[in-house]
């Protein structure tokens, strides 16, 4: 009795083996919830948002209505000036301010993790509560006021808060935070060794940190304005708690949410923040494009010895 022997069945080859021969890592499938995610709750809310801006209310126009009606109207066109009034400061200060801070503290000095520990405190306790405090602090009755009348400094409270001025300070205490942690992070990038050397040659401290130190740290600060004026610019609480909502601290921010929780217009709403995402991306846009022209070499300690 003769028998016939059958092939052997090919091996079974792993996914990721598969995956391997197609060029495909298989590390990237951990990205893979964070993809979901981003598509879930930012994506899709944010194409919805530019539908919902191209489909007024009925009566509100054509396709454009919206549009048409934001910048025909005064007290909504000049939201976007207030908006600038109020982030473009606050970005700067805390961008200039962080610099000085984060060289001093890029040295060892006593106390510096108790240092470190105090400028990022504002971060955890959040707008609302930062306002709060602002309230209390610098209010017409508040501690501030009444220090300087009982000192007899004033006779009349100072005005710091209900105004642009409040939400500007609100802003610095609550960005400042983040200024100050980017450019601490691009600055430790900086190969020390490099002022060193521009001090034997003979350069004071000043001419080391405007000849040295600042070109390389320009891109980084780049960065850092970027983001604290997103942050700044979509300034919502601070202005609603420490502004006049309905005069110069009439924000972006806050004609979007009049829009949909008082008119109930959300194609205007979404319309407002669509054109705050517009004017987000082309200051960030400009400041990256100046920022293309600055230094780009390497800044690490890669050439220490």
């Amino acid at each position: 009795m003769t028998t016939t022997a059958t092939p052997d069945a090919p091996p079974k080859v792993a996914l990721r083996h598969r995956l391997a021969e197609r060029g495909v890592d298989t590390l990237l499938l951990l990205a893979l919830p964070a993809s979901v995610f981003m598509a879930v709750l930012f994506f899709y809310p944010a194409a919805y948002g530019v539908y919902l801006s191209f489909h007024p209310l009925p009566g509100g126009g054509g396709f454009f209505g919206n549009y048409q009606a934001f910048f025909t109207q005064p007290y909504m066109r000049d939201s976007i000036l207030n908006t600038f009034r109020i982030a473009l400061p606050a970005a700067l200060i805390n961008v200039v301010f962080a610099v000085p801070v984060s060289l001093v503290m890029r040295r060892r000095i006593h106390g510096q993790k108790a240092l470190n520990t105090l400028l990022v405190v504002p971060i955890t306790l959040g707008t609302v509560l930062v306002a709060q405090g602002l309230l209390i602090y610098l209010g017409p009755r508040g501690w501030l006021n009444r220090t300087l009348t009982a000192l007899g400094i004033i006779s009349n409270p100072i005005q710091l808060v209900h105004n642009n001025l409040g939400v500007v300070i609100a802003l610095i205490v609550t960005g400042f935070p983040f200024a100050f942690m980017l450019t601490a992070s691009y600055l430790s990038g900086i190969n020390p060794n490099l002022e060193a050397a521009a001090g034997t040659l003979g350069a004071s401290s000043w001419r080391r940190f405007t000849n040295v130190t600042f070109p390389l740290l320009a891109p980084g600060l780049a960065i850092t304005f970027c983001l604290t004026f997103v942050l700044a610019f979509s300034v919502f609480p601070s202005a609603q708690l420490l502004g006049n909502a309905s005069g110069g601290a009439h924000v972006l921010a806050i004609a979007a949410a009049n829009a949909a929780f008082q008119d109930y217009n959300y194609p205007m709403a979404s319309t407002i923040s669509v054109i705050t995402a517009v004017i987000e991306l082309i200051v960030v846009a400009l400041v990256l494009g100046l920022r293309s022209r600055l230094y780009s070499g390497s800044t690490s300690n890669a050439g220490k010895a």
